[in-house]
């Protein structure tokens, strides 16, 4: 709308403000974005692998309010409605409305997990004065892998996610990266109970929670794409190996937007071969992350997280620094401890470690701390 092109936006419930937890390095907002779109600001997340270790890079939660507000619709015609086909000039919704354009974007988002490799997150939201002990305001944990979720070493692993989300609480999220088909809520919930105990956090179950499962494999649309044009996560932006896509695609409107304007093809703008060598490195490397075990999981965030800060940005963020991407896997690869763990990490060993993991089989095993449906004090959603 301010490149001057007529819009019309179509949108289930498009009063609706968005339901998921949207957070990003606060470098990689589009200048356009005001202030108001940030709820929380981290300047230096906490990373826990082996040891502690600070992250001298800000970091974001966004405001949803703010998001929404910051994003008016109000010289747009805005249709309520739900789009069953979608195609290069036209679209049809349920109610068999007909809307026809030059360009269709296609932003709804993900198909189903199915099979693919996806992340998966159990997350609660509690008070900032009961989340103390672990996350204080200004603070937040981007990744802690401590071993006190109650998991074996034997089973695939998870980590702690937690921020203060600007309302007040703090979310505590187990999250799951690169199995195949994800790990089952009431794992990841069992796990963050676990976790949260150990540090002398305790809910009552009625806590307000969310739970985030998507595929993380979602490509991007060829050169040529007949049809609509695929954006945000539906078309390739969600980061194969962090799950994140709200600020590459907030980012990346003004090269798509300049592309219809100019009458050039947007996915050539959006995706040159620089970018799309970037995403095929980072599914190189979300395939490694999928076949790991606890241990190395932590030895390869270890051995991430002492890159250059161009290193670090060209996995975590950068669109297409396809240069600085190589160098910092290969160097990520290279400085693993012990050696034989290399061979996991490229897949020349235990490829398919954890297809097929039976998850329902684990209360069986020897040592295996109860379920979660076994605590009847514990109410889960």
């Amino acid at each position: 709308m301010r490149a001057g092109l007529y819009v019309t936006a179509i949108d289930p419930r498009p009063e609706r403000l968005w339901s998921p937890t949207y957070a990003c390095w606060v470098d990689e907002l589009p200048e356009w974005l005001p202030p108001s779109a940030i709820a929380t600001r981290i300047e230096a997340p906490t990373v826990w692998t082996n040891t502690e270790r600070r992250i001298e890079r800000p970091y974001c939660v966004l405001s949803k309010p703010g998001l929404r507000d910051a994003l008016p619709l109000d010289d747009a015609t805005v249709l309520t409605g739900r789009a069953t086909r979608v195609n290069a000039h036209k679209v049809e919704l349920a109610d068999g409305t007909i809307v026809r354009a030059a360009t269709v974007f296609d932003a709804r988002g993900l198909p189903p997990v199915e099979q693919r490799l996806a992340v998966t997150a159990h997350g609660i939201f509690v008070s900032a004065e009961t989340a103390a002990p672990m996350v204080t305001d200004g603070e937040g944990l981007l990744l802690d892998w401590r071993p006190d979720n109650g998991a074996g070493p034997d089973e695939p692993p998870s980590f702690l996610y937690a921020v203060p989300v600007g309302d007040g609480t703090v979310v505590f999220e187990e999250t799951s990266l690169g199995l195949r088909g994800g790990m089952p809520q009431r794992e990841l919930r069992e796990r963050l109970l676990n976790r949260l105990a150990a540090h002398g956090i305790r809910v009552t179950g009625e806590e307000p929670s969310e739970a985030p499962h998507y595929p993380l494999d979602q490509p991007p649309p060829k050169n040529g794409v007949v049809g609509a044009i695929p954006f945000g996560s539906r078309g390739g932006m969600m980061h194969p190996t962090t799950s994140y896509s709200v600020a590459d695609s907030l980012t990346l409107v003004d090269t798509a937007v300049s592309a219809v304007s100019e009458e050039r093809d947007p996915v050539a703008a959006l995706w040159p071969w620089r970018a799309r060598l970037v995403y095929w490195m980072r599914m190189r490397g979300l395939r490694g992350l999928g076949r790991l075990t606890t241990d190395q999981s932590m030895a390869m965030f270890e051995s991430f997280f002492s890159a250059s800060p161009r290193g670090q940005r060209a996995l975590l963020s950068a669109h297409d620094d396809y240069a600085a991407l190589g160098t910092v896997l290969f160097d990520t690869v290279a400085h693993v401890r012990p050696f034989r763990w290399r061979y996991d990490l490229v897949g020349w060993t235990n490829r398919d470690r954890w297809v097929g993991y039976d998850f329902d089989q684990l209360t069986v095993l020897a040592g295996r701390r109860p379920r979660s449906g076994d605590r009847t004090e514990i109410a889960v959603s």
